[in-house]
């Protein structure tokens, strides 16, 4: 499946030619993204909780503790919803109502699984780790079995999701604002890794890797 069908819920209705069902493009953000927000409602109230995230294949994982409340919350099989946004640049302009951002989001809507088949909990686990650096999951011990009991993970489909992107510089202005006398122009804004820190029990080197 290369596109993603539209629903109510994924149809973007504000700027939708912005907006994109492309299955690669959507995956291409779920995977760059290192955090996401996990939205979903309990009989008090909703709830958003940030948490990291990998995908594999067509599933989103999460995992965590297994006395978390919104990782116990998610196994009971609920409706969530997923966002990720990457911040590429700010956008300024001449007047203050055209100020934005160019970014680039996905928003996904699925049935929450809780992973309890051991072979694709430690895959999903073992991805989420290989996700902070290359091949990860094999300069570390994996989790022993009572590790793997006290950790949940949950799989989202990815099938009901939609991305959103904003490129380029700001609205052209017009009439006496094209005149205006300030800046107007994007500034790019990266997540940058910086120089790995050593912990101070620790003799061996950093793998070279890591930026």
């Amino acid at each position: 499946m290369n596109t993603l069908e539209p629903t109510e819920r994924t149809r973007l209705r504000r700027k939708p030619g912005r907006g994109s069902f492309d299955v690669t493009v959507v995956n291409a953000i779920l995977d760059e993204a290192l955090v996401c927000h996990v939205g979903f409602t309990t009989g008090a109230a909703p709830i958003v909780i940030p948490t990291t995230h990998v995908r594999v294949e067509d599933r989103l994982y999460v995992h965590g503790s297994a006395a978390s409340h919104m990782l116990g919350t998610l196994a009971k099989g609920i409706e969530v919803c997923v966002a990720v946004t990457l911040l590429d640049a700010l956008v300024f302009a001449r007047t203050a109502f055209h100020h934005s951002v160019n970014y680039r989001s996905v928003v996904l809507f699925g049935t929450a699984r809780l992973v309890d088949e051991p072979a694709e909990k430690r895959r999903a686990l073992a991805a989420l780790i290989d996700k902070l650096a290359p091949d990860r999951s094999a300069a570390c011990r994996a989790p022993d079995d009572k590790e793997l009991a006290a950790t949940k993970v949950i799989a989202v489909p990815i099938e009901e999701a939609s991305a959103k992107i904003r490129t380029g510089p700001p609205l052209a202005d017009e009439g006496d604002d094209a005149a205006l006398p300030y800046w107007a122009g994007i500034l790019p804004v990266r997540l940058a890794r910086g120089t790995a820190q050593t912990a101070p029990d620790c003799t061996a080197p950093p793998p070279p890797d890591l930026g």
